[in-house]
């Protein structure tokens, strides 16, 4: 592919991956079962150690039945920024895997709902009935992380 436009990508280092991480505001949160993957944009914490996800379920929930089937889920974050440089662009992305994991009971209060809104976007719903939805919190236990960007040059 001789005509081909390429845009050469480094590695981000801690620093630059923890503060994506807290300026970002959403991603994309693959899950896998059977075979299948369904994935699902969401808002999510993160607290400089942990990474966290308020998920709202009803149900019947596609979330639920995939989210308990998924023995590693995966969180993309990504961004593009116009520049003045020829190349286009300023993108970068960042890939976390992990299992998810609900807070058990014990650690419910560290989310009340003042924290919830705190840290979260509203939940969106779509069709439901309030009162039918489950607020849920889960952590995504970090077992990679990678990030990459284009450096400027």
């Amino acid at each position: 592919m001789e005509h081909v436009e390429y845009a050469y990508t480094s590695g981000m280092d801690d620093s630059e991956i923890e503060e994506r991480l807290q300026s970002a505001e959403a991603g994309v949160l693959a899950l896998s079962g059977d075979g299948d993957a369904y994935a699902v944009p969401l808002a999510h914490y993160y607290d400089g150690d942990s990474l966290y996800f308020r998920l709202g379920i009803s149900e019947g929930s596609t979330k639920r039945e995939f989210w308990k089937t998924t023995e590693t889920a995966c969180y993309v974050l990504y961004g593009a920024e116009p520049t003045d440089d020829p190349r286009g662009l300023d993108s970068w992305s960042i890939i976390i895997t992990g299992q998810l994991v609900e807070l058990p009971e014990t650690e419910h209060e560290r989310f009340d709902t003042a924290d919830i809104n705190r840290h979260f976007s509203p939940i969106r719903v779509f069709d439901e009935a309030i009162d039918e939805i489950e607020i849920t919190i889960v952590e995504l236990k970090i077992e990679t992380i990678t990030g990459r960007h284009t450096p400027a040059q």
